[in-house]
């Protein structure tokens, strides 16, 4: 297979904000695990079309169920009851689509998107996504450390990922304005080589504008492990703060699904062997880049 015709992992999109547009819930600081609690069919809806849209991968509806959020925002007791409907929404959704899809457990950031100055120390990062991981590994193929803002951060919950003996996937959320370094100011280059010292077999970059993704590809060449990324449609992540919801962010006007497809298509012609879409990004975005994937002659596998 040439340079410019490869194998392809096509990720889902963003679960939360495709929730909150299903959703007949308020906003919450628990973003999409209230739904768990709540309407938990309208998870298995938007996995099943993900998938049907054409994703290889999908990831399970536990972003805002840590530890350290449920503690703050709701009952720390929730953690068990929400992994496990979370679990089985991801199973249900793959087992009526009949269709070999992967499930990734999810290793979020502990307290906040975006916020690297309230990272715990390293020890409280090891202890929750520890906690995560032993719950999660028996019912996932994978686990995506996600939307992780400082490098030690994104150290903690690789290790903690590693220690599963499944494949793991490290992803860094970038400075919307420089691609070249995370929200924390370090540079991405060498917080994916930190990465893959802790054992991540891929590097992704996520939930920052496609621009800075784009940019952020070229950081990611010379790390020696595969590499890709999925954009969020957010104008800016800026004005959502710790503990707060997404209605104080506005969504782009100029990333209908074929404008996310393009950008995407550029990091694959960069090397990207993974794509998707985070926040603000639907089936119909990841149904158009499945289309244009499939147009330039590149092959959509699971892994």
């Amino acid at each position: 297979m040439s340079a410019e015709q490869r194998d392809v992992i096509l990720l889902d999109g963003g679960m939360g904000q495709e929730l909150r547009r299903r959703s007949s819930q308020p906003a919450s600081p628990l973003w999409s695990a209230q739904v768990m609690l709540d309407e938990p069919h309208l998870v298995v809806g938007a996995h099943r079309d993900f998938i049907d849209a054409g994703a290889r991968v999908i990831t399970v509806n536990t972003y805002s169920a840590t530890p350290q959020r449920l503690a703050r925002d709701a009952d720390p007791d929730l953690f068990e009851p929400l992994h496990a409907a979370a679990l089985d929404a991801a199973h249900q959704a793959r087992r009526e689509s009949g269709r070999s899809v992967r499930i990734a457990g999810c290793l979020p950031p502990l307290v906040a998107s975006y916020h690297p100055d309230v990272v715990p120390d390293e020890a409280t990062c090891l202890q929750g996504y520890r906690r995560i991981v032993a719950r999660q590994a028996d019912e996932v193929d994978l686990f995506l450390c996600e939307t992780l803002s400082l490098a030690r951060e994104a150290r903690a919950a690789t290790m903690a990922a590693v220690e599963s003996h499944l494949p793991v996937w490290t992803s860094f959320t970038l400075d919307d304005g420089d691609g070249t370094r995370l929200r924390s100011g370090e540079p991405l280059a060498d917080a994916a080589r930190e990465a893959v010292g802790a054992g991540a077999e891929r590097v992704v970059v996520n939930c920052s504008v496609p621009e800075a993704l784009t940019t952020a590809m070229a950081e990611l060449t010379g790390i020696g492990v595969p590499f890709g990324g999925y954009a969020n449609g957010f104008v800016s992540a800026v004005a959502l703060k710790p503990g707060g919801t997404v209605d104080a962010l506005e969504s782009r006007k100029d990333l209908d699904p074929d404008a996310y497809a393009r950008h995407a298509l550029g990091w694959v012609e960069q090397g990207a062997t993974v794509v998707g879409g985070c926040c603000e990004v639907g089936p119909a975005h990841i149904a158009a880049l499945a289309d244009r994937l499939a147009a330039t002659g590149h092959r959509l596998v699971s892994g």
